[in-house]
């Protein structure tokens, strides 16, 4: 993957290039069986017992009911949601569930494979763009996950040198890492944000250090949709279950992966995709 740094001619300062073969390096790392895999169905257990009527029905309820929601839902996996993040959870659900509020990355379909039951799979271009990125090596992928999503939800509603909300994109992506035999993943995860339209050239600064703004390069993914919570447990499971599907002579980064969430993580009826990077 080649490209420039986002902005182009902006300073280097707080941007930076990533490849394809960085994204396939990092997550090689800090692979380690996983503990948390027995507690998978507890946890959704926990989730699915909360009253979430008045979120499924209407996006738009209260921002502290919305915030009790996800602190419930925090809880399950030991993550504590503070209550300052009561108006990004506002902002970003009302997106989210609106298609008319936000912008869906943009790629070009190269190839679609159907049976009578549906799409197995489809091949996708994606340009170069720019992502706002975190990465975090939490106890479990669902910890990292929530830690990131917050950290860019400031990001996107104020916390940046524009001072203001950005807009949502979908799907918010996270790299993710495996051993060969897609049986453990990585405790390092990154999650990325694509910025909108008007932004790409210009993106506004974080004021998180932990978040960089990276120019990703052109890339050819398989991708292949999935419902339902997308814990450690899902993830293999689909990741295996395309790797069945690919021809033989598809060639694919065999331990880095990126899952693709169009969906709010606190809704349990989740729109995810797996997404494989073709080695070129």
């Amino acid at each position: 993957m080649d490209g420039g740094a986002c902005g182009g001619s902006r300073p280097a300062s707080g941007l930076r290039l990533i490849t394809m073969e960085e994204l396939e390096a990092e997550t090689k790392q800090n692979l380690e069986p996983n503990g948390g895999l027995d507690r998978d169905h507890e946890r959704q257990q926990e989730e699915e017992a909360y009253d979430d009527d008045d979120y499924e029905e209407n996006p738009g309820v209260e921002p502290e009911t919305l915030l009790r929601f996800w602190q419930h839902v925090g809880k399950a996996h030991r993550v504590d949601v503070p209550a300052d993040m009561s108006e990004p959870i506002q902002q970003l659900t009302v997106a989210v569930e609106s298609s008319s509020r936000r912008e869906t990355i943009p790629f070009k379909l190269l190839e679609q494979r159907e049976t009578f039951v549906g799409v197995e799979y489809e091949k996708r271009l994606y340009d170069s763009a720019c992502w706002a990125c975190v990465t975090l090596s939490e106890d479990t992928y669902e910890q990292s996950i929530c830690q990131g999503f917050m950290k860019i939800m400031r990001y996107i509603c104020q916390q940046n040198t524009a001072g203001k909300y950005l807009g949502m994109t979908v799907p918010i992506v996270t790299v993710v890492g495996t051993d060969e035999a897609h049986t453990t993943m990585s405790r390092k995860v990154k999650m990325a944000f694509f910025l909108p339209h008007q932004f790409q050239e210009k993106p506004p600064l974080p004021t998180d250090p932990d978040i960089t703004l990276e120019t990703w390069s052109a890339i050819v993914v398989y991708s292949r949709a999935f419902t339902g919570l997308a814990d450690e447990t899902s993830i293999l499971s689909e990741i295996n279950a395309l790797a069945e599907l690919l021809d033989a002579d598809v060639s694919y980064v065999s331990r880095s992966f990126i899952i693709a969430g169009y969906s709010s993580l606190a809704t349990a009826h989740r729109h995810n995709e797996v997404w494989f990077l073709e080695r070129r």
